[in-house]
C-alpha cells in the first residue's frame, strides 16, 4: 500500500485557530447534550445518565492513548530514513477496538451491576460498541494531526459532536427518556465513517504507515493508553469513581456530577481536543522541553483564574436558570471545582510534553499516581462536596511532579 505524503512542518497559529473553532463547536454540542438531559430527566435520573456519560468518557479517554502515540509516530516519521518494517496505525486501532469491546462485554457480569443502576444491558452493549468505533476515531485523529491536516482533524471532531447532539435532540423531542441519551452519548463513534466517505485527505491519512513493527507501536501505545485511561478517570470518568466510592449518589450526586462537568469543560474540553496540537508542538520544541511548557501553562492559569471568579459569582444563578430549581450549588463550591479543573488541565499539559518526549512510562506513572491519590482522598470521611474538591484539587499535584521530574532528567535531542 502506498503511503500518503506527510508534511509535518511547524504547528502554526492557523492550525490552532482551526482546531480551536472545532473545539468550540464540540464544547457547545457537549453542553447541549447535558442541558437536554438535565431538563428532561430529574436529578436522580440525570445521575444515572451522568454515570454512563462518565463511563464512556473513561473508556474513550483511554482510547486517546492511540491518538497520542499515532501523532508522535507520524510526526517523527518525517525525520527517519525510509525502509525497514512498517505498521498501519488504522489496522491497530481496529484491532484494539475490537479487543476492548470484547473485554467489556465479557467482564460486564463482574462490574455492570455496581456501575449501572438502570438500563444495564443497553449500557454495556452501547459502551462496548461505542468504544470499538472510538478507537478508530482517535487513531484517525492522530494520523491527521501528525500530518498537519488540521481542517480534517477539526471536521472529525465536529462530526462526533454533531451526531451526539442530534440524537439527544431527537430523544428530547420524542420523549425517549434515559435510553435516548445513552444512545446520544456514543452516537459520535461512527463519525469517522462519514469522514472516510467524504474526505480524500482523510482516506489518504488512513493509508499512512509508521516505522517499526506492530509490537513496537503497541508497546508505546500501551503506556499511553494506560495513562490516558488514568487521566480519563479524573477528566471524564469521575462520576464512575464517585459512584464507586460513595454508593448511591441520589439527587445530591446528580447536582455534584453536573457541577463538576460544567466547571471543568471550558478548560479540559479544548485541551483534550488539542492533544494533537500540543504533542506536535512539544515534539518540535524537544530541545527546550520545560521552556515549551511555560506559555501554555501560563495561559491555563490565567484563564483558570478568570473561570474561578466567574463560577463563584455567576455559577449558582446560571445552574439554577439553565437546568432548573432542583440543581442548586453554592458559589464557593463551584469556584473550588473550577480551581480543581485548572490543576487537571496543568497535568494534561505536562502529560502531553511527556508523550512528546517518548516518556510513556513516566506519563503513565504520573496519571496513575494522580488517579490513585484522588481515589484515596475520595474515601475520606467528609461531605460529598468537600471530598470531591479535595480529591480533584490535590490528586493532580502528584502527577504533575512526576512528569516534571522525568522531563527535567531527559537531555535535549
Amino acid at each position: 500500500m502506498t503511503d500518503a505524503t506527510v508534511g509535518p512542518g511547524a504547528v502554526t497559529r492557523s492550525s490552532v485557530v482551526r482546531v480551536g473553532a472545532a473545539t468550540a463547536v464540540s464544547a457547545l454540542c457537549g453542553y447541549a447534550v447535558l442541558y437536554l438531559a438535565a431538563r428532561d430527566l430529574e436529578p436522580a435520573g440525570f445521575s444515572v445518565f451522568g454515570v454512563f456519560w462518565g463511563a464512556f468518557g473513561l473508556a474513550s479517554g483511554a482510547a486517546f492513548g492511540l491518538l497520542q502515540e499515532t501523532t508522535r509516530e507520524v510526526r517523527q516519521a518525517a525525520t527517519i530514513e525510509p525502509g525497514g518494517q512498517r505498521t498501519s496505525p488504522v489496522r491497530i486501532g481496529v484491532g484494539v477496538g475490537l479487543a476492548a469491546a470484547a473485554a467489556i462485554a465479557g467482564t460486564s457480569p463482574l462490574w455492570a451491576g455496581h456501575v449501572f443502576a438502570d438500563a444495564r444491558l443497553l449500557s454495556v452493549a452501547l459502551l462496548a460498541a461505542g468504544l470499538a468505533g472510538f478507537c478508530v476515531h482517535t487513531t484517525l485523529l492522530g494520523l491527521l494531526a501528525g500530518g498537519n491536516n488540521w481542517s480534517e482533524y477539526g471536521a472529525l471532531m465536529v462530526a462526533d459532536a454533531l451526531l451526539r447532539v442530534a440524537v439527544a435532540a431527537g430523544s428530547f423531542a420524542l420523549g425517549w427518556g434515559l435510553g435516548g441519551y445513552l444512545w446520544a452519548t456514543v452516537a459520535g463513534a461512527v463519525g469517522w465513517l462519514l469522514m472516510l466517505a467524504g474526505s480524500p485527505v482523510t482516506r489518504a491519512a488512513a493509508r499512512l504507515h509508521t516505522p517499526g513493527t506492530t509490537a513496537t507501536f503497541l508497546r508505546g501505545a500501551g503506556h499511553s493508553i494506560a495513562a490516558a485511561g488514568a487521566s480519563a478517570v479524573l477528566v471524564m470518568g469521575f462520576p464512575v469513581l464517585l459512584k464507586a466510592t460513595s454508593g448511591d449518589l441520589g439527587a445530591a450526586g446528580g447536582v455534584v456530577i453536573l457541577a463538576v462537568t460544567l466547571t471543568r469543560a471550558p478548560l479540559l474540553v479544548p485541551l483534550t481536543a488539542m492533544q494533537g496540537n500540543l504533542i506536535a508542538h512539544f515534539v518540535d520544541q524537544r530541545a527546550h522541553r520545560l521552556r515549551a511548557l511555560i506559555v501554555p501553562a501560563a495561559a491555563v492559569v490565567v484563564l483558570g483564574a478568570v473561570g474561578v471568579a466567574a463560577a463563584a459569582v455567576f455559577g449558582p444563578w446560571l445552574l439554577r436558570e439553565a437546568f432548573g430549581a432542583d440543581y442548586v450549588a453554592d458559589g464557593v463550591l463551584l469556584g473550588w471545582l473550577t480551581a480543581a479543573a485548572v490543576m487537571i488541565a496543568l497535568l494534561t499539559l505536562t502529560g502531553a510534553a511527556a508523550v512528546a518526549a517518548a516518556l510513556q512510562r513516566a506519563y503513565a506513572v504520573g496519571w496513575v499516581s494522580a488517579t490513585v491519590a484522588a481515589a484515596a482522598l475520595l474515601a475520606l470521611p467528609l461531605d460529598l462536596e468537600v471530598r470531591t474538591v479535595v480529591a480533584l484539587l490535590c490528586g493532580p499535584l502528584l502527577g504533575i511532579a512526576v512528569h516534571l521530574v522525568a522531563l527535567a532528567k531527559v537531555p535535549p535531542r
